[in-house]
């Protein structure tokens, strides 16, 4: 694994008045490495998440992408840098089919030379939606179908597939797979795979101990809006058990704890 950190916050920090959301969060991400979020509801985890891709602005801190401090005005921002995030609420439009949702405010125009208006390129679309949903082994038998007219796991896929359309630099997941049954379940958690497989670095929001376990290399609990805990999985030593004593205040880690 490479030692080349893409994201880095530095007392990342978010107050709503007197309610401390977020508190002092010093992380690091490696290029290609994959980190799981874990927490209990109201640790912080989703205002975590929310500044670094400019959803809200940061109270206070340091976020270091690609090497350079960042500051995103908003989502847009963060997509044009090359985070893409999947969130819980997927935020596709219904009655547009694959490539339309992928495009969606980035498409592909031709026949510029008519001035203001512009023609999309429907056939650029629907290949790079192709070739997007190829890299991360996809499969929608009809990518002109509405998206209201697809299962629940093939929404989510359509969500995760952007990322790879697009060349995303991070990939962040928030619950993918909260609302999803087994089989779908499955079909995601093998992108997440591919992914790795790529080297794309990835943050898995989740409270799936045993998707947790089989997918991602480091576990950063939140509490209370602190990390109190960064734990490499990879070594075998830790077990879900120690993570639910994070999770709870049960155990510590050296040099977090006043976290809980």
């Amino acid at each position: 694994m490479t030692d080349n950190i893409i994201l880095e916050t530095r007392d990342l920090t978010k107050h709503y008045g007197g309610v401390h959301a977020l508190e002092g969060a010093n992380f690091k991400l490696r290029d290609g490495e994959h980190i799981a979020i874990m927490g209990d509801n109201g640790a912080g985890k989703s205002t975590f998440v929310r500044q670094i891709t400019g959803v809200e602005q940061r109270t206070r801190g340091d976020i270091i992408f690609g090497g350079k401090p960042v500051h995103f005005a908003g989502p847009l921002d963060a997509r044009e840098a090359g985070i893409e995030t999947v969130f819980q609420t997927l935020a596709l439009a219904d009655d547009l089919d694959v490539p339309d949702n992928l495009f969606l405010g980035r498409e592909i125009t031709k026949w510029n030379f008519l001035g203001p208006f512009r023609l999309l390129d429907y056939r650029a679309m629907r290949e790079a939606t192709l070739a997007g949903l190829e890299k991360t082994a996809v499969k929608i038998p009809n990518i002109r179908n509405a998206i209201r007219n697809m299962s629940g796991g093939q929404r989510q896929c359509v969500a995760i597939a952007r990322t790879a359309t697009f060349h995303s630099k991070l990939t962040i997941m928030d619950e993918p797979t909260a609302a999803l049954g087994v089989q779908e379940t499955a079909q995601v958690e093998n992108i997440i795979r591919t992914l790795k497989e790529a080297g794309e670095p990835l943050i898995l929001v989740s409270h799936n101990m045993r998707q947790v376990f089989d997918l991602v290399d480091r576990v950063v609990v939140f509490r209370r809006g602190r990390i109190c805990a960064d734990l490499d999985i990879t070594k075998g030593d830790i077990t879900g058990e120690d993570v639910v004593g994070y999770i709870t205040g049960a155990k510590t880690q050296e040099g977090y704890e006043d976290a809980a």
